[in-house]
């Protein structure tokens, strides 16, 4: 088996099949033996990822880069500062292709877990919160809030009036956007999602 770095090394300058392969790689190493104590390399990896993806000309490259960078991006060491990567997950959500529109999501779904655990399990310490203070989570939070209802804002379309859930939209980035809505409203609250859009509305 092997490296991660081989295998992204293959992602990013195989030919369509030996990529494809390659990032289906990624998960096995990830989860076998010989995965384990790679953790710098992993983070060295996420952290040049939105640069690397820019030098992607191939859609279908893009989308096993993205796939592979998923799998691996619970691993990422920026406690500090765990938006490092938002804007570049802002990008990749309205993307046309579906399977990096999910990776996407699942990468904010990965963030919003840590980040509100002060709201869901008030009082209770959190060794995430040692490194992060609950002032900076709450403002990281608002910030997702802030730019994904201005995402929902472009993306939305007339015909959208007809669905009511979210799992009846048709596939795409508005869907998509409104799936980690729905997350961050199922981790928050009701009440703490009314705080974030009071700023918003008063603009």
């Amino acid at each position: 088996m092997k490296t991660f770095i081989e295998y992204f090394d293959i992602i990013l300058s195989g030919d369509r099949d030996a990529s494809r392969k390659a990032a289906r790689q990624v998960r096995k190493l990830l989860y076998s033996s010989q995965g384990n104590g790679q953790y710098k390399v992993i983070a060295s990896i996420i952290e040049s990822a939105p640069k690397q993806y820019e030098k992607i000309l191939e859609d279908w490259r893009q989308e096993n880069f993205v796939m592979a960078v998923s799998v691996l991006y619970f691993l990422h060491n920026k406690e500090k500062q765990p938006d490092f990567l938002f804007p570049w997950l802002y990008n990749l959500i309205q993307n046309p292709n579906g399977n990096i529109r999910h990776s996407a999501v699942r990468m904010f779904e990965h963030e919003l877990g840590p980040l509100t655990v002060h709201i869901r399990f008030p009082g209770e310490k959190s060794s995430y919160l040692r490194k992060l203070s609950i002032k900076q989570a709450d403002l990281i939070l608002f910030e997702i809030f802030a730019n994904l209802m201005g995402l929902i804002k472009n993306l939305w379309k007339p015909a959208y009036k007809k669905y009511k859930y979210i799992s009846s939209l048709p596939s795409g980035p508005y869907k998509s956007v409104q799936m980690v809505l729905g997350h961050l409203e199922e981790d928050c609250g009701e009440e703490y999602m009314t705080q974030l859009a009071v700023p918003i509305l008063r603009l």
